[in-house]
């Protein structure tokens, strides 16, 4: 018998050097997914020191989410990217309903086979408009979003192709990918910040803002970005109709 969202245990997996925003990322997963903070455990890898063994991390939880990384990206190995790489086809092979936002959905894809690149020329930051596949307006999860909907964004690395049996959701002018699912599990990836909205992006955004601002033309470029931060209202219920329709319900195929 599926648990109801009160009994839920979920595992968010981080990639985090900064305490604040290690702390910061809990809670907005908190929010968004409407969780109680007892509910929620962190795995942040940086800071592990000895590694668990992979198959039985995820023993007694109904969801895996899988959160941004500010200072790591999806296309390096560092001592722990194995393990990483490793709990994402582990959540696959166990049919764990699994999210990953910004860094988590590029690590989902890779991990899967697919490819990441750095590509700073296609780098998105800020609230932008997205837009779903056909096959993301009949998606389970994303089928009451309207056609186009404004997400939040902040990265440089981006999927260029998908894993095999992956299906891609929703797209933008900039370029593909910006949500995918695997055809045959509840296993999710989001580009854009799920967990995020304008004030927690603000937030983020303020605690990089030297390095966002190496990257732009002027302070005034990097300022009109965060001016121009808005809802997302579409975006704010993602992460809890996830774990309704996939932790929550045990009969919904994904």
């Amino acid at each position: 018998m599926a648990p109801d969202h009160a009994s839920l245990r979920v595992l968010l997996m981080q990639a985090r050097n900064d305490l604040e925003i290690e702390l910061q990322e809990q809670q907005c997963f908190l929010e968004r997914c409407q969780l109680r903070p007892d509910q929620l455990t962190s795995l942040n890898l940086p800071k592990l020191g000895k590694l668990p063994l992979t198959g039985r991390v995820l023993d007694g939880y109904d969801a895996l989410f899988i959160g941004g990384a500010g200072d790591f990206s999806a296309i390096q190995n560092y001592p722990w990217m194995p393990f990483a790489l490793d709990m994402v086809r582990e959540a696959y092979d166990r049919r764990v309903p699994t999210f990953g936002s910004c860094w988590g959905h590029q690590l989902i894809a890779r991990a899967l086979g697919g490819t990441v690149e750095h590509d700073p020329d296609r780098a998105e930051m800020g609230c932008l408009p997205v837009e779903l596949t056909p096959a993301g307006e009949s998606d389970l999860l994303f089928k009451d979003f309207p056609s186009f909907f404004l997400a939040n964004m902040g990265h440089h690395d981006r999927v260029t192709a998908l894993p095999d049996n992956a299906i891609e959701l929703a797209r933008n002018a900039s370029q593909p990918f910006e949500a995918f699912k695997m055809a045959d599990r509840p296993m999710y990836g989001t580009q854009f910040h799920s967990e995020l909205n304008a004030d927690r992006l603000k937030a983020r955004l303020n605690q990089y803002r030297s390095s966002y601002e190496e990257q732009l033309p002027s302070a005034e470029a990097y300022q009109l970005i965060v001016d121009g931060l808005k809802k997302t209202t579409e975006v704010d219920h993602l992460l809890f109709d996830f774990l309704t329709k996939f932790a929550v319900v045990s009969d919904v195929s994904a």
